[in-house]
């Protein structure tokens, strides 16, 4: 199967978290009007589950397409934001959340410069694409217990480009 990234929106994300997307976003002026807060931009879901927020930093390795989807993960303890430091473009593949997932439910979303996004608790989504390589900030659970479950694929998917796709 050929999976074909989408435009990402609010809305065709909520399923699975929530677009982060300083473009859109509305602030207010703060430091005696010398910035503007876009403020509470996603919700960070650690509390309930114990542990703290911790804010991280992935550096990323540059990827290519077509790229095999052979693994989801998910954390069920709390949710994961990602957010490019450097302004990068990046894909996610998901999964809604639940104990198996069908190769129909997978979905690929492209994200562009100034746009991030916060993966629900228990959404099962594939390692950080970043085409371009690049510095991401992440901010999820910070506890001594495990919150990764990793689901191995049997179905063969394939993360295609634009162009892989139009020629089949």
């Amino acid at each position: 199967m050929k999976l074909l990234p989408r435009p990402i929106s609010h809305d065709v994300f909520a399923p699975f978290g929530e677009l982060i997307d300083i473009k859109t976003a509305t602030g207010h002026a703060v430091n005696d009007g010398t910035s503007e807060r876009l403020h509470d931009l996603c919700t960070i879901d650690t509390l309930e589950a114990g542990g703290r927020p911790g804010f991280s930093v992935f550096r990323a390795e540059a990827r290519q397409l077509p790229l095999k989807i052979d693994m989801l993960e998910r954390h069920p303890l709390s949710s994961q934001a990602f957010i490019p430091l450097g302004g990068e473009a990046f894909l996610v593949v998901v999964a809604p959340p639940g104990d198996t997932v069908k190769p129909s439910e997978v979905q690929a979303f492209a994200l562009a410069g100034g746009q991030g996004i916060n993966f629900a608790r228990g959404t099962w989504h594939f390692p950080l694409i970043a085409l371009a390589g690049g510095d991401f900030a992440v901010i999820d659970r910070i506890a001594e217990d495990e919150n990764c479950d990793i689901l191995q694929l049997t179905d063969e998917i394939w993360l295609a480009a634009k162009q892989d796709q139009e020629n089949d």
